[in-house]
């Protein structure tokens, strides 16, 4: 195959990565449907466009954003620079202007010799190389292309239970069981006396949520497995007594009886560092699920490395098909990058592209793939959505949960997210300056 590759969508994904292949002497042929068709959360003509929110979240290093921001400055990131440029005060936060800052990418992108903009709605993945990075509202052709690639591993509805982090768990709360003693005890179970259950039902039923868009809200109508943990609530006082909270088959070794009710937790990752709550799909806006949530037993200080969410979002179970540097395992001349891969926000979006453009240029040019060390940002999130041992599988964004723990335990948490991004920092140096004598 010549030095040519396809990028499907101009959004920050495919900018990062298309912006990677031209750096690397790949010509590149960039495919964005816009202004021809919007999809319904698209408005603005220009690439990488903000949909939600204008900020790329925290901005200093020793937070998992500022980390991930700071290691794609390191790659050669596009967007980072260009969100800089286009800034605006947000306290400790990178915000940006959002036309300004879709103009210079675009800029950018439109001046780059290497890349060739074609206007066009692709409804079928082309041949030669690909990187899909279509975003999470893919639809139509393409999106019926994409699923008979991947079988029954494309969903199209994000509905996530929050996770938390183990070490924020009140241990003395706590116990680890499976029902009725089958199993590993793979399950935190947070037992709930009945006082404690319905002083969180009144919480849980009255809390605010978030409004879905109109599409959204057609579309969910129809899928009852869906159903927020709070739609649940409201079904009746013991509706979640009879679902997910329900206590049968569960002895608290505490007081060696069952409990009234019992929220589980299981585990996210192979670690052990991540665990998600079971059933908890939820609508609630995040400042309400920390509120509500922090009411369960065990969970009074938890850390959430992501909180719930249910939108509508096209996603491919990366797990069961992609490889680190985002390459399919079965069809390795594909690669996937940004949102529609399981990674949640905007700066993680880019990033995925960054890891998918350089390891498609080191392809092309007979390289071997960049493997990101594990405990870099960049690397943990590769790591995460190609991890088979991942089960029910869901997005997920930058946080320090995803990190490897610390050699040395470190009680205070800026001085351990500081030593974190300090390690993170010195292992991505390392790697890419192996890495750029390869293409010397």
């Amino acid at each position: 195959m010549s030095k040519k590759a396809t990028v499907i969508g101009a959004g920050l994904a495919g900018c990062e990565a298309a912006w990677q292949l031209a750096n690397a002497g790949i010509e590149v042929d960039l495919f964005e449907m816009k202004p021809l068709k919007f999809t319904p959360a698209h408005k603005y003509e220009g690439f990488a466009e903000l949909v939600c929110s204008n900020s790329l979240k925290a901005a200093r290093v020793d937070s998992a954003a500022g980390l991930l921001k700071e290691e794609m400055r390191l790659c050669g990131s596009l967007i980072v620079p260009c969100a800089d440029r286009t800034s605006v005060p947000a306290g400790g936060a990178l915000a940006v202007d959002r036309e300004k800052f879709s103009d210079l990418v675009t800029e950018k992108i439109k001046s780059c010799p290497k890349i060739n903009i074609k206007t066009a709605e692709v409804e079928k993945i082309p041949d030669g190389y690909v990187i899909i990075a279509t975003g999470p509202l893919t639809a139509g052709g393409l999106a019926e292309s994409i699923s008979e690639l991947c079988g029954d591993y494309l969903s199209f509805f994000d509905a996530a239970s929050p996770i938390v982090s183990y070490e924020s768990l009140d241990k003395e709360k706590i116990f680890f069981a499976s029902r009725y003693g089958k199993g590993d005890d793979d399950y935190i179970n947070c037992p709930m006396e009945k006082d404690e259950y319905l002083e969180f039902y009144n919480a849980l039923i009255n809390a605010e949520s978030v409004q879905l868009k109109e599409f959204e809200q057609r579309e969910f109508k129809v899928y009852e497995g869906c159903m927020p943990i709070e739609v649940l609530a409201k079904r009746g006082e013991d509706a979640m007594r009879f679902g997910p909270l329900k206590p049968v088959g569960l002895v608290n070794p505490k007081t060696g009886k069952r409990p009234y009710a019992v929220v589980q937790l299981r585990k996210e990752n192979r670690e052990g560092t991540l665990y998600n709550l079971v059933g908890f799909q939820t609508n609630l806006k995040f400042g309400e699920q920390k509120r509500v949530f922090s009411m369960i037993p065990g969970l009074e200080n938890a850390e959430f490395a992501r909180y719930g969410v249910m939108h509508r979002n096209s996603f491919i179970n990366s797990p069961k098909l992609l490889n680190p540097d985002f390459s399919m395992r079965e069809h390795p001349r594909i690669y996937f990058a940004g949102q529609i891969t399981g990674v949640e926000g905007y700066i993680e979006s880019a990033a995925s592209g960054i890891a998918a453009g350089i390891n498609l240029a080191r392809k092309i040019n007979g390289l071997e793939p960049v493997v990101f060390p594990r405990d870099t940002m960049i690397g943990a999130l590769c790591a995460y959505v190609s991890d088979p041992y991942v089960k029910d599988f869901q997005p997920m964004g930058s946080n320090m949960g995803i990190l490897p723990p610390l050699e040395t335990e470190i009680r205070d948490k800026k001085e351990k997210y500081a030593a974190l991004a300090q390690r993170a920092l010195e292992s991505l140096k390392a790697l890419l300056e192996v890495a750029n004598e390869d293409n010397r």
